[in-house]
């Protein structure tokens, strides 16, 4: 017989693998994207709400959790079989808000606490007679578990009544799946006027995927009909591989109709017989909880790859993300150094003035000239690297995440660029004065006028050779190419600085969302430990 592991590795092994998997982020809208995130959740949440607690206290009670469609009177048979009205069930859909956990009071403390379900708030409020539950302030009731407690059920055994899988609300059917997933039996229950709809047999698959323990419940069956519609049940059961499936049949009753009464005992006898027995025999209790154990720790070995795969995906869509910043960044700042020695600075407004200088042009003048056309041209080389990183993630469904979207507008990015180009001719400044205070004359030319006919050389090219010529008459040679060398490290240093700044600032929304490749290495390396340990 398969036992339960209970080692103190396994359960170290098993919590770094959900920890892992909790670490784990698919942001970027790729086509499996969704799919990773709804199996990851799926996994923490049989984690999280049945295998670990399951393993570390192997002696708590069985949980049978009761799913189906909407209609399926799942309420109306947790109510029958416990014996007494304990889950509201109406005409009203969807019914079942607030998931009710029916246990013995011995068994009380074991569901109390956050041993399972340590997401769900406990209420032990009772029902208003009007039927309405009564929830504590501000409680989302699909976030809230009531426990209800009664001798009729004994103990080591709970039932638990979740939301429709089918609910026309999104956060019951959230909610339902993460209750079928702390569930040690999995109690399918359809009727015979859907049990060949999708959505329960898309349960009835995943619990095969997962070898859980299942027992499947064909609810509301009219007498007339009772053996064919079981007839065409169960093979479609067998064709499912489901063969084996324990199989019960609830008849349509005059109970049954609105949900309003219990129905007779004889109708649930056979299901609540099986269940005290797999609750209370030790061989059968052994075999239901290591089988469903088993299974889930069976399926690590396909889900985890999975959910790896999707990690590496992630970050080889982020890496041709960057990549384009890169590309786009690195190529306009080649552009721009060109630019600078081609003298394209000193154009328009700036050549005006510099043929101008010094007769009918300050240095100042020349200085704000030259300083407004830098900014400009490096705005003009920011704006194009943005479009080319704007055309190349158009094709990357990746860059389709909305905290990817540039919003910034291009004035943000001119006012930016301008402080650095203003500091840089306000370092050229400083630079200028320490040399003219150096040179050994009575009279020491003007530091603005050096600031402007350096600022000239560095950024006019071949049209500027006679301002390094005025420069060199002012403060010599050896002086003159000291402060070319100084400016035009300077000038680099600045430019390097501002490409930089951009390209950041466009990565900034992809850095936020933090895609790595250590979540595929770690999580194939906590299935390989758990693996091993097992």
């Amino acid at each position: 017989m398969v036992t339960l592991d209970v080692r103190p590795q396994l359960l170290d092994a098993l919590s770094t693998l959900r920890d892992r998997v909790a670490a784990a982020r698919f942001p970027l809208p790729l086509s499996g994207a969704p799919r990773a995130r709804a199996n990851r959740d799926e996994l923490l949440a049989q984690l999280d709400d049945y295998l670990v607690p399951r393993l570390r206290q192997p002696e708590a009670p069985v949980l049978a959790v009761v799913g189906g469609s909407t209609g399926a009177g799942k309420s109306t048979l947790v109510n029958s079989l416990v014996g007494r009205r304990v889950s509201e069930a109406g005409v009203l859909r969807p019914t079942t808000r607030t998931p009710v956990l029916v246990c013995n009071p011995e068994d009380h403390h074991w569901f109390s606490g956050m041993r399972v379900l340590p997401d769900l708030t406990r209420v032990w409020v009772p029902q208003q007679e009007s039927g309405d539950e009564l929830l504590l302030p501000g409680e989302n009731p699909t976030r809230v578990l009531r426990i209800e407690t009664t001798e009729t059920l004994p103990p080591g055994l709970a039932l638990l009544d979740a939301p429709d899988i089918d609910s026309l609300v999104a956060d019951n059917r959230v909610l339902a799946a993460e209750l079928i997933c702390a569930a040690d039996i999995w109690i399918m229950v359809t009727t015979a006027a859907r049990y060949a709809d999708a959505v329960p047999w898309h349960l009835l698959r995943t619990a095969k995927e997962y070898d859980v323990t299942l027992v499947t419940v064909l609810d509301r069956v009219p007498h007339q009909v009772v053996s064919e519609v079981s007839r065409q049940y169960g093979a479609l059961l067998t064709k499912a591989g489901l063969g084996h499936v324990p199989r019960f049949t609830v008849p349509e009753l005059p109970e049954s109709a609105g949900g309003g009464g219990l129905l007779p005992v004889t109708a649930v006898a056979p299901l609540r017989t099986w269940l005290i027995h797999q609750a209370q025999d030790p061989a059968a209790r052994q075999h239901t909880l290591a089988r469903t154990a088993h299974g889930v720790l069976n399926s690590l070995k396909s889900r985890m790859p999975e959910l790896a795969s999707a990690a590496a995906a992630q970050y080889a869509a982020a890496l041709r993300l960057t990549a384009a910043v890169d590309t786009a960044y690195d190529s306009e700042y080649a552009r721009v150094r060109g630019r600078l020695q081609a003298g394209a600075v000193l154009a328009g407004d700036a050549l005006k003035r510099w043929r101008a200088f010094p007769l009918d042009c300050t240095p100042k003048e020349l200085l704000d000239a030259l300083v407004e056309s830098l900014g400009d041209l490096l705005l003009c080389a920011v704006t194009a690297a943005d479009e080319r990183v704007d055309d190349a993630w158009r094709l990357e469904p990746a860059a389709g995440a909305p905290e990817l979207a540039d919003d910034a507008e291009p004035h943000h990015a001119g006012h930016r660029i301008g402080l650095a180009v203003r500091r840089w001719r306000r370092e050229l400044e400083e630079y200028a004065e320490e040399e003219v205070r150096h040179l050994e004359r009575s009279v020491a030319p003007d530091p603005e006028m050096i600031a402007a006919l350096v600022a000239t050389v560095l950024l006019g090219g071949r049209r500027a050779r006679s301002a390094g010529e005025g420069l060199a008459e002012r403060i010599g040679a050896h002086g003159a190419l000291r402060l070319r060398d100084r400016g035009g490290r300077l000038l680099a240093e600045h430019l390097d600085r501002v490409i930089q700044t951009e390209r950041e600032r466009r990565l900034a929304p992809l850095d936020a969302l933090d895609v790595h490749p250590e979540p595929q290495a770690a999580l194939i390396a906590a299935l390989s430990v758990l693996q091993k340990e097992r």
